[in-house]
């Protein structure tokens, strides 16, 4: 039987190099989807570690104070109801008009109120002139009991009809006396010097009893000083005594401040809300406080000295009680249990379980737990 001829030598080289260049293909491939599995591996496990920020705790007694939301108002303010039915005859002050006590507002043209008036000057006319005559009569009389010409009960009949007759007339002078009164309401006037607030009449108006609705003329307020109305939480409430200084600042006077000072408290905690409110005096310069409006007030109170201040954002509740994570120096949570004291606010003060400094973590997330990898990005501070 005949032999196969023999391959070139060339061509055996050949395939053992593809050969070899087709294994190296392989493994480099193979190395390379296991290099891509591992990196996406490490990103999967990076971004399956939360991010943390820290902030420090504050030593409590080197803090600013109590800083907390008040109400302005003005120091007097009223409003201004027509006390006589009629209709408006004209006003001469407008909003923002600044007058003095007694300064006239408005008038009221008092038609049905004129008509009375001059009813009861007629009737104190004639109740003088029956007073008069009662008086000559009587003094008749009494002439004629002296000559014994008439009885003694005759003249006492006489004396007490003047009586009578005198009462008439001071009851029709107080009648008229009463409606004089009535019309000076006629002319509404400033009770005291301020700002007019409020204008909310135009001539020709039906105003006072005679009116389908009551709404006040007019409303006039006392800026030159402002009152303030805070709800400051209870554990502060020893601390609010007449006296006490305070700051206020106001949203439209970016970058000033108005000094303050306690004037009186309600006495009393409201229940629903657990809070004391304390009432404030503040002067005004340029009437640029305004009644109505909102205030942050900054109370002249020390922190209690020993204790920390952290925010309200990094507390958290659990059944154990509450606490706040803390990171240690492997970047795992450690969950710190804590005892509050005073609600400042944003800011609450910690008696026990932290000291000053302590880097704790805000906004914790609710799943967090002890022993959890974290990675901690930039302080809050």
């Amino acid at each position: 039987m005949a032999e196969a001829p023999a391959a070139p030598k060339g061509l055996k080289v050949a395939g053992i190099a593809a050969v070899i260049v087709a294994a190296g293909v392989v493994v480099i491939g193979t190395m390379s989807r296991a290099n891509d599995t591992h990196e996406a591996q490490s990103w999967s496990n990076a971004r399956s570690v939360p991010t943390v920020h820290l902030v420090d705790a504050k030593d409590s007694a080197a803090t600013d104070g109590l800083t907390l939301p008040g109400t302005m108002a003005a120091w007097n303010a009223a409003k201004l109801y027509a006390r006589v039915g009629g209709y408006v005859q004209g006003w001469s002050k407008d909003i923002g008009a600044e007058v003095g006590g007694g300064t006239p507002l408005g008038t009221i043209e008092t038609p049905e109120l004129d008509q009375q008036i001059i009813q009861a000057r007629a009737a104190l006319a004639k109740a003088k002139a029956d007073a008069s005559l009662a008086k000559s009569t009587a003094t008749r009389w009494n002439d004629l009991l002296t000559d014994h010409s008439v009885s003694e009960q005759e003249a006492d009949e006489k004396n007490g009809d003047f009586a009578a007759k005198n009462a008439a007339v001071q009851g029709a002078e107080a009648d008229l006396g009463r409606l004089m009164a009535l019309k000076s309401y006629a002319t509404v006037r400033a009770p005291f010097a301020g700002v007019v607030t409020a204008r909310n009449v135009d001539i020709g108006d039906l105003v006072g009893p005679g009116a389908s609705t009551q709404q006040p003329m007019f409303s006039i307020a006392d800026v030159r000083r402002i009152r303030l109305y805070v709800s400051v939480p209870q554990a502060y409430a020893a601390a609010m005594a007449s006296g006490l200084d305070a700051t206020l600042s106001v949203p439209d006077q970016p970058g000033r401040s108005f000094d303050a000072k306690v004037i009186g408290t309600s006495g009393s905690i409201n229940p629903q809300t657990g809070t004391l409110e304390v009432q404030l005096v503040a002067d005004n310069p340029g009437r640029v406080l305004k009644p109505g409006g909102y205030a942050q007030v900054k109370f002249s109170v020390p922190g209690q000295a020993g204790t920390v201040t952290i925010p309200s954002s990094s507390l958290v509740f659990r059944a154990a009680g509450t606490q706040v994570a803390m990171v240690d120096p492997n970047d795992h949570i450690h969950m710190q249990p804590v005892t509050l004291g005073r609600d400042l606010g944003g800011t609450v003060e910690v008696v026990t379980g932290l000291g000053r400094n302590a880097k704790i973590v805000d906004n914790p997330p609710d799943s967090i737990a002890q022993g959890e990898l974290v990675r901690v990005g930039n302080d809050h501070g």
